[in-house]
């Protein structure tokens, strides 16, 4: 995985994008910026952006996804794969269906993905060492940006299997019981629902994906 560094950008999501329509980028590409100053979250929210943070976009390509994934899962996959980065740190965190990173009950980041052409492109936001306000909090342990870029991109270049990633977050999904997500602007209760095992949500027979 190629890294690119910036010192400071709107988004690092935006900027990917525009590299991949411009033609700019052949194969899978990550970039990271110091500071954020339009970052992007879920739903077409804002994410607050701190120096010191975690800002990371990257793409990979479609065709070298893992065969068993699906793509509306994929924020799934990507979330947790780094959650088993963070863990294998010494971090509590947890993951809230389907993309956001929390610590006990209060959000520290998440994740958006896009397909762009034929790039899946996935934006993270980290509060590795501060949080904007009182509603959010940050990481539990201290880790540098980069050894935790590295290790990341190293265990997603292995390719570990869906099937893998999903008998780990699968046992951990009650957690979600006393939240909620968004499906069409209503909000439904994680009590009310049941995961299936391509990561979608089953309520009231209805099958929801993240698509995020």
């Amino acid at each position: 995985m190629k890294i690119l560094y910036l010192k400071n950008v709107g988004s690092t999501q935006t900027y990917l994008k525009e590299l991949i329509k411009n033609q700019e980028v052949l194969s899978s590409v990550a970039v990271v910026s110091d500071m954020q100053t339009d970052g992007l979250g879920s739903r077409g929210n804002s994410w607050h952006s701190l120096e010191g943070n975690l800002f990371v976009s990257f793409c990979i390509s479609l065709d070298d996804l893992v065969d068993d994934l699906k793509l509306e899962s994929s924020s799934i996959y990507f979330t947790y794969i780094l959650k088993m980065i963070l863990e294998e740190f010494g971090s509590k965190c947890w993951i809230k269906w389907p993309n956001d990173f929390y610590i006990d009950d209060k959000k520290i980041g998440g994740m958006v993905s896009n397909i762009v052409d034929n790039f899946l492109v996935c934006g993270i936001g980290l509060n590795l060492q501060s949080s904007p306000s009182l509603e959010y909090s940050k990481l539990d342990i201290k880790l540098d940006r980069e050894v935790l870029l590295n290790k990341y991109f190293e265990l997603i270049e292995k390719k570990i299997l869906w099937k893998q990633v999903f008998s780990k977050y699968k046992i951990e999904f009650y957690k979600n019981k006393n939240y909620f997500t968004h499906n069409n602007n209503s909000k439904i209760s994680f009590e009310n629902t049941s995961l299936d095992f391509d990561g979608s949500i089953i309520c009231n027979g209805e099958r929801i994906y993240s698509l995020r």
